[in-house]
């Protein structure tokens, strides 16, 4: 397969993780103080990819971090994620939630995938939205890149999915990591520019 040609129609723009909670001046994250301006730029820069793939028939796929509540509303929250972010609490990341939604300026999605973990493939219906779809391809990018973004490029290797990285539509906490992080998986997927992706989408 010529690696300069997509069929958009067949092509999916992943987008990992950019929902309110995560990035809203009113979400979590930020109630938490845990901000970030390369992180906030995305949606921004990701929106004329992601209206060059609608233009031309693509499928935008929302992979959304869920924090599943329990007893009395209380999400059920790894060990790990708390004591990384002990500011989470019951309401962020909810299900069907404001928090949990994607950001208003990459809206609507056209296939959305509540995720319990960082991979958008683990423990979700994605694969399945993707076969039934006719997806053989996904153009991916969100936060972070070391986190949700890493997990579901492997995931998507592993699965024979063709993959490639927005490397400037990704964004961690730290600039380094990031920088880290594209070449690591530059190993295993095509890394391209946003403009470069448009100007696959155009053919």
């Amino acid at each position: 397969m010529d690696e300069n040609i997509i069929d958009p129609a067949r092509t999916g723009l992943l987008i990992v993780d950019l929902s309110n909670d995560f990035l809203h001046a009113r979400g979590a994250y930020a109630r938490g103080g845990q901000t970030s301006a390369d992180i906030a730029a995305l949606p921004q820069r990701m929106l004329p990819v992601a209206n060059a793939l609608r233009d031309k028939g693509g499928w935008i796929i929302s992979a959304q971090f869920t924090l599943v509540p329990g007893k009395d509303g209380e999400p059920f929250i790894s060990p790990h994620l708390k004591g990384l972010r002990p500011f989470l609490d019951k309401g962020d990341f909810a299900p069907n939630s404001w928090g949990n939604s994607l950001v208003d300026e990459l809206q609507p999605a056209d296939l959305i995938v509540e995720k319990v973990a960082y991979s958008a493939f683990y423990m979700t219906r994605l694969e399945w939205l993707l076969r039934k779809a006719g997806i053989d391809t996904l153009l991916v990018c969100g936060i972070v890149t070391n986190g949700g973004v890493a997990s579901s490029v492997r995931d998507a290797h592993v699965r024979d999915i063709r993959t490639l990285v927005l490397s400037d539509g990704c964004a961690a906490f730290s600039s380094e990591v990031h920088q880290h992080s594209i070449h690591d998986l530059s190993t295993i997927a095509k890394t391209i520019s946003c403009v470069e992706a448009e100007a696959l989408i155009s053919g």
